[in-house]
């Protein structure tokens, strides 16, 4: 496997694993009573937070609705299937 194969290959897993972990973050957001102050959740939190917190600047929550967390998994799904394509 030759280094550029290997970094491909690498950045593929990686945006597998964070879409894996924005799912997670979303999931849970549906339990009210989940302390995002306490661990592993601030873990969670702090570091899907400022990726999602991109999404947020261009569209706000609309009726109590947060829509960055589907823009957010797209825009990885259009990368991690670019990347699989290389």
């Amino acid at each position: 496997m030759n280094p550029l194969e290997l970094l491909v290959t690498t950045l593929a897993t990686f945006v597998q694993i964070y879409t894996f972990l924005l799912l997670i973050r979303v999931l849970l957001t549906w339990f009210p009573t989940i302390n995002w102050y306490n661990q592993p959740f601030a873990a969670l939190s702090q570091i899907t937070d400022p990726y999602l917190n991109l999404f947020r600047r261009i569209i706000p929550p609309l009726g109590g609705i947060d829509f960055s967390p589907m823009l957010a998994i797209i825009l990885l799904q259009i990368v991690g299937g670019g990347l699989q394509s290389v």
